[in-house]
């Protein structure tokens, strides 16, 4: 009786509001990460913290004696058992079985990498080249900003997008950075060869490693990402035929679509710079109100399941509130999506972009995206994506 008692008073436990640090065990290494959870009325949120993103995760419970939150866009969360002010449990992506990672979190914690006084000075732009780029000429280029006390923050960028915003810190003559957007969560750690190399190491989610090396260059350059994909020769335009999220089929040919400009965004919900690059899209169509240009999203996802792809496209385009359609087009494996667009040389990343005129011609091809992680260099994008985007409505 007294036991039935006891548990007859037993209510859920509290989660703290306020600031948590989380760490995710990404092959034996502690991978940090900030969060913080409020209350607004009834419901709980919490936002991801990276430098001065912040991703808000509406679907937030407790539920019995666990938090469980739903990772944005992504198909994934955390679940975790509450013990006072701390957590500890996993994070998962629900689309591949046994994907599962360690995670704990402690509240009251909003620091990233515990600082300790920096020895070496990695501010500055970087050469860099990740192991897997096995074409010579190929390279990434890294951009750090660090502080008197340690604190850094930037990204790596490649010819395919970005890293999005890394944040972490020097401890001593060690670069750390780390990112976490809810469905993917990367690791950068460096040391310096002398003081104008580096050599480090990448860790993304549960297997994937990469070492790489790194030259001080102030002109480090990509290669222009307007030319890495392009019409092979004896096509001069695009066409396809593919299902809306309802399962009418869709092609260039419809209505809709005559004599206005066209931009078809390769896509994936699953992919953070395809996030980053719908989220521009969408605050532009929704400025420009442009009633001759139509946007439309390609979207190759996970599974070869029309279900679940169109279903995780309707949850991100109900939360990015994205003005513009999608139809599925495919799978994210890219010789199978080249398959599908037969007409392109190659699609080498999620995302890119195809410009159409009014005629129906390509006009330019661009891979990848430069978020607002990358600061100047998405700049740059957003001027030369306006200026071209007039002139195509212009002509």
């Amino acid at each position: 009786m007294i036991i039935l008692l006891l548990n007859s008073c037993a209510s859920e436990p509290e989660i703290q509001l306020g600031h948590w640090r989380g760490i995710i065990n990404v092959q034996g290494n502690e991978m940090p990460f900030n969060f913080r959870i409020t209350r607004q009325n009834d419901t709980l949120l919490a936002y991801l913290k990276n430098g001065n993103e912040e991703i808000l995760l509406d679907e937030v419970s407790v539920q019995g004696d666990s938090l469980i939150m739903d990772m944005h866009i992504f198909d994934s969360d955390i679940r975790a058992y509450i013990y006072g002010d701390s957590l500890s449990g996993i994070w998962q992506k629900k689309y591949i079985d046994g994907y599962q990672l360690e995670f704990k979190a402690y509240a009251g914690d909003s620091t990233r990498f515990p600082m300790i006084k920096p020895t070496f000075n990695f501010d500055g732009k970087w050469k860099v080249k990740f192991s897997d780029e096995k074409i010579d000429s190929i390279y990434s280029v890294g951009i750090f900003n660090q502080s008197s006390s340690g604190a850094l923050s930037g990204t790596f960028l490649n010819s395919t997008g970005d890293y999005r915003t890394l944040e972490g810190s020097v401890q001593r003559d060690t670069l750390l950075l780390s990112t976490f957007d809810g469905g993917h969560a990367f690791l950068f750690k460096a040391y310096p060869i002398n003081d104008s190399s580096l050599v480090g190491e990448f860790w993304s989610g549960k297997s994937s490693y990469e070492s790489w090396t790194a030259t001080r260059d102030e002109n480090a350059k990509l290669q222009d990402e307007n030319r890495l994909t392009f019409l092979k020769d004896g096509y001069d335009s695009i066409f396809f035929t593919f299902p809306d999220l309802n399962g009418n089929l869709v092609s260039l040919s419809n209505e809709r679509f005559r004599n206005k400009v066209v931009i078809l965004q390769i896509f994936g919900s699953w992919c953070p710079n395809c996030m980053d690059e719908t989220l521009f899209l969408s605050k532009w169509y929704t400025a420009e109100k442009q009633e001759n240009v139509e946007i439309l999203g390609l979207s190759y996802e996970v599974k070869d399941d029309f279900n679940y792809a169109s279903g995780r496209v309707r949850k991100m385009k109900k939360k990015l509130n994205i003005p513009y359609e999608f139809v599925i087009a495919g799978t994210n494996d890219k010789k199978k999506a080249e398959s599908t667009l037969p007409m392109l040389n190659q699609i080498l990343a999620f995302p890119t972009m195809i410009f159409i005129d009014r005629k129906g011609e390509v006009r330019r091809i661009h891979t990848g995206f430069n978020g607002p992680g990358t600061g100047i260099y998405h700049e740059q994008f957003v001027l030369d994506f306006t200026e071209f985007m007039d002139q195509l409505i212009k002509e």
